[in-house]
């Protein structure tokens, strides 16, 4: 007669372990996971807000520095942020437009400003010279290594476009015609139509 009540010993175990599981799956269920979560609208850090909202992990780390883009006489466009603002977060898409349009003709210089020390004392060619403390802040340099656009907030594609417009002495928007991007390749082509 031990050989049944072992099976039994086996068979509620079994259901132990079965209801241990249900019991911790439902628990996980309660749990409000909204703190991993990106969310555009708060001041948490999510991680790199280029990768996360601009679609772009290209931007960061740059790929020029200041002083190099001066030195090849090259406007630079430098754009101050953190990664845990919610007003970085929503501009970073701009600038990953802008990159699109204009990456290879200047210098995007993502600035995270916690690399800024504030006691240092910087130099025209290092990016901490024109940071004045606000984030996002968009400073655009031209091949002269003048300034061209020293603006504070979110701006509008439109507003840096034309200040690039001007160093690029190009059309203005009214009178040009449309930027479109340019395909990468034959998938690109193909999902845009």
């Amino acid at each position: 007669m031990a050989f049944p009540s072992i099976q039994l010993l086996r068979l509620s175990q079994t259901w132990r372990r079965i209801v241990l599981l249900l019991l911790i799956s439902l628990s996980c269920l309660f749990l409000e996971p909204t703190s991993a979560l990106a969310d555009l609208g708060d001041d948490r850090f999510d991680g790199n807000i280029f990768v996360l909202y601009g679609g772009n992990g290209s931007l960061v780390p740059a790929k020029v520095s200041l002083a190099a883009s001066l030195k090849q006489k090259k406007p630079a466009l430098l754009v101050f942020y953190i990664d845990d603002s919610s007003d970085c977060k929503q501009y970073a898409p701009v600038v990953s437009h802008l990159q699109a349009f204009y990456g290879r003709a200047a210098s995007i210089i993502p600035v995270n400003v916690d690399t800024i020390r504030a006691d240092a004392t910087y130099k025209p060619t290092e990016p901490g010279y024109y940071y004045a403390g606000f984030v996002p802040q968009t400073v655009l340099l031209n091949q002269s290594g003048q300034v061209a656009l020293n603006a504070k907030g979110n701006l509008r594609f439109e507003q840096v476009d034309d200040a690039l417009r001007e160093v690029f002495d190009l059309l203005p928007r009214s009178e040009s015609v449309e930027l479109k991007r340019r395909p990468v390749n034959q998938f690109n082509v193909e999902l845009r139509q």
